[in-house]
């Protein structure tokens, strides 16, 4: 019988210290990563099913977010004509990141997820929420220590963000069930890795529960 490689990972991995938790904070912001129409419309480039229930986690979060009064921060991507301001990154990733040139309706939020009054967007044009944006010094300034994270695509913006998350001194929870990437090998490797390493995934439940103590002790 073949030895199950998620086992043989976990059990390498526990030996070394690796994988502690961290905990969520006392005070979160709901960061949504990306969730455009490009990944969520048929013949898009980037398009692909896998994406769906990512989105669909993600709009419960943003629901519960809002009721409890928690902020909310969601990110696109958008580019000049012919990206000449995408850099290196647009370079590798031309053809998908084609998507989210100035006017292209592919960069636009789906209806379940438009940002409402007093909700940040950040439009960014490299992988990670923090380069090049003002994410770290808005949560910095409104004392915000946990990102509960949701987006796609895994192995891509929401890994390159929960890194940076860590590395600028914020606790990253990236939701399970509100990340999503084409394909289930690099979704979960990025998620081992992510968890191992750099922050906490955790449940959607564990997530709404969480939300819910906030609101009840009040998110302010």
């Amino acid at each position: 019988m073949e030895p199950d490689i998620s086992e043989l990972l976990s059990n390498n991995y526990g030996t070394t210290g690796f994988g502690r938790r961290l905990g969520f904070g006392k005070k979160p912001a709901l960061l949504l990563i990306d969730l455009v129409e490009a990944y969520f419309r048929e013949g898009s480039p980037l398009y692909h099913a896998n994406f769906a229930p990512a989105l669909d986690s993600s709009v419960r979060l943003l629901e519960a977010a809002r009721k409890a009064g928690i902020p909310v921060i969601l990110t696109n991507v958008e580019y000049s004509k012919g990206g000449l301001d995408g850099g290196v990154f647009f370079e590798k990733c031309r053809l998908p990141l084609l998507c989210f040139e100035q006017g292209n309706p592919l960069g636009d939020f789906p209806p379940s997820i438009v940002p409402q009054p007093g909700e940040v967007t950040i439009t960014k044009k490299y992988a990670s929420s923090f380069c090049g944006t003002p994410l770290a010094a808005m949560l910095a300034a409104r004392g915000i220590d946990t990102l509960l994270i949701g987006g796609v695509s895994t192995s891509g913006c929401v890994r390159a963000t929960a890194v940076d998350t860590c590395s600028l001194g914020f606790r990253p929870m990236v939701v399970r069930e509100a990340v999503g990437d084409r394909h289930a090998q690099p979704h979960e490797a990025n998620l081992f890795d992510i968890d191992a390493k750099y922050g906490d995934v955790v449940s959607e439940a564990e997530t709404m529960a969480y939300i819910a103590a906030i609101s009840a002790n009040g998110a302010d």
